[in-house]
């Protein structure tokens, strides 16, 4: 597409929205290609966000920029075609892929006349929603202040800013926000606290574990690849799983009973990856992802079906590296076999697959049908055999060597 040129493709709105019994918001979708080679040209994974928040997505405008725009982050012109889009709409919100400043955003709500926000905030939005635990809820709660405390300025927009008489500066919207500044960060500094005091309780509950000479597994992986489905056939579960993103936040850890090992094993459920997961999120989220980075093994799941799951694996691992969990073993795992056509499907069920330069051992399951989940099992039983037998001392090793069989 030519740099500058706009490019509309209106959605039919389903009858949902249209019904009184469930009113949904209308919003329209914008990303901006700025030439990266992660840009979402469908705007697929925005849609699937915003429809998870509870909004009803009524069109896409995608456009093409060297550079975003000081002030509007897409340029007066484009505004302009999205304000009317807006009227003709009826649209409520627009949703950018990318994250905006809080003075773009300030701006481009004046400019439209309607709510603005970011990927970001979608994100967190979810998160509040899911949020079940103590844990979870004051973890999403941490980013949400933190992201807030940066768009004082645009919440307080409405109060009297003009200077006063000599001597005297700003007036009663600055004194707010100055107030409110003070608030948020002193709510942070608590939220911060209580965190700390959890990630004190599970750093005792590892300690526990890692006398008891448990072996840690940990699930990881992009949203939706079907984590929680694979953790309930694993476990007999019946953790909540879900065909959406971030169906689940709260970490879930039951043990797995392995025959061939003849021991059980720590098997934890943790909160799914997307691209651009806000900062704040994983800084809030550092608790839970420490699961991650203390495991014995990670189980990375991938959607087998989803045509991006390349660029998803390198996501997941750029977070990995993020936490410092890049240096725990891995497993890969292929889910949603029954998914795939008879074109798509594996010639082997086991092999190897590249991340960085490391072969890594991939297996291809179905959570749902089970396909695949005897010779996960196995795989796990080798990786704690192997764990166990490096841990035993050499007088132990070498009575067993000896010993026949």
């Amino acid at each position: 597409m030519p740099s500058g040129r706009v490019a509309l493709s209106p959605l039919p709105v389903q009858s949902l929205s249209d019904s009184p019994e469930h009113p949904q918001a209308l919003a329209i979708l914008v990303g901006v290609n700025l030439g990266l080679p992660d840009f979402d040209s469908g705007l697929e994974e925005l849609g699937l966000l915003a429809q998870t928040a509870g909004l009803e997505p009524v069109a896409r405008v995608i456009c093409s920029r060297k550079a975003p725009d000081a002030a509007l982050f897409i340029g007066k012109g484009k505004a302009d075609e999205i304000k009317a889009l807006a009227e003709q709409t009826g649209a409520t919100e627009v949703l950018f892929d990318q994250s905006l400043s809080p003075g773009q955003q300030r701006n481009l709500e004046r400019h439209l006349g309607v709510a603005v926000n970011d990927r970001t905030l979608v994100i967190l939005q979810i998160f509040a929603q899911r949020a079940r635990s103590h844990e979870g809820k004051l973890q999403v709660e941490l980013a949400r202040l933190q992201y807030v405390s940066t768009r004082l300025v645009r919440r307080w927009s409405h109060l009297e800013r003009q200077t006063g008489g000599a001597g005297l500066r700003g007036g009663p919207g600055e004194k707010q926000i100055e107030l409110d500044r003070r608030m948020i960060g002193e709510t942070i500094k608590r939220t911060k606290e209580r965190l700390e005091k959890v990630k004190r309780q599970r750093h005792t509950q590892r300690r526990q574990r890692e006398r008891q000479g448990a072996f840690n597994i940990s699930l990881v992986g992009y949203t939706n690849a079907g984590k929680s489905t694979l953790f309930n056939a694993l476990v007999k579960a019946r953790a909540y799983a879900a065909d959406q993103l971030f169906a689940t936040l709260d970490t879930t850890t039951r043990q797995l009973y392995l025959g061939e090992a003849a021991r059980s094993v720590s098997l934890s459920d943790t909160v799914g990856f997307i691209r651009d997961l806000p900062h704040g999120l994983i800084d809030a989220f550092r608790a839970t992802l420490q699961e991650a980075v203390d495991a014995d093994l990670l189980l990375h799941v991938v959607d087998a079906a989803n045509p991006h799951f390349p660029e998803q694996i390198a996501e997941v691992q750029r977070v990995l590296h993020e936490i410092g969990a890049d240096g725990v073993a891995q497993i890969l795992v292929f889910n949603k076999l029954d998914a795939l056509t008879p074109g798509q499907a594996p010639l082997q069920l086991q092999d190897v697959f590249d991340i960085e330069g490391v072969a890594v051992p991939r297996l291809f399951v179905s959570s749902r049908t089970s396909a695949g989940l005897p010779a996960l099992r196995s795989q796990l039983a080798l990786a704690v055999g192997a764990r166990d037998a490096a841990a035993m001392p050499l007088h132990d090793a070498a009575e067993l060597a000896s010993t026949p069989t």
